[in-house]
């Protein structure tokens, strides 16, 4: 399949958003995935706050045998963002022929919203033109979609999910073991939306 992230024998994930986006829950979501398959993992939140607006980084390594939980430049298989401009900020974490995934969604950073830079225009044009194998989605309006807007992780953990070898059931029980009853079923669709997204 074009695009397949190759099978673990290791594999390096870099998650970036904003806080309140859920990146933590989608690092715990794919810790779960990595020890259901029986890999060692190494998750690390290294970067940014966890509060609303702040910006948020996530690492997850998974493979036989890891030894460290931090991802360093051009070694990510695989970048998550969460927003345009998360992208465009952790980009140069991505491996040659990595995988980039974004969420096409503008959030303005305090600096921009105190009218002291401007937002970058054409984020995510100008990097499909360096890194062809990027996807880019509107998670933002699919978790809207699904019946909560916070879905957004999910929706992008199953688009991330069909470019890799593990199966979907897999992908399916971890998002049942993290995910609080009242919100599975709006997950369980954000994930299948995701998945089956074009």
């Amino acid at each position: 399949m074009k695009g397949m992230v190759k099978t673990v024998s290791n594999l390096s994930i870099l998650i970036a958003g904003v806080g309140g986006q859920g990146t933590l829950l989608a690092s715990r979501i794919l810790g779960s995935v990595a020890m259901k398959k029986g890999y060692d993992v190494k998750v690390s939140e290294v970067h940014g706050m966890s509060q609303r607006g702040g910006s948020v980084v996530t690492y997850v390594r998974m493979g036989e045998k890891v030894h460290s939980p931090i991802v360093e430049k051009r070694m990510a298989d695989i970048v998550l963002a969460f927003e345009r401009l998360e992208a465009l900020r952790w980009i140069d974490y991505l491996k040659d022929g990595g995988k980039l995934i974004i969420n096409d969604q503008r959030i303005n950073p305090m600096p921009v919203i105190m009218g002291k830079e401007k937002y970058p225009e054409n984020i995510v044009e100008k990097i499909k033109r360096v890194f062809p194998n990027t996807q880019a989605m509107d998670a933002l309006s699919i978790a809207r979609a699904c019946g909560n807007a916070r879905a957004i992780n999910v929706v992008l953990i199953g688009l991330m999910a069909k470019s890799t070898a593990i199966e979907k059931e897999v992908w399916l029980e971890a998002i049942r073991e993290n995910v609080p009853p009242k919100y599975l079923e709006v997950n369980m669709n954000a994930f299948e939306a995701g998945y089956n997204a074009v």
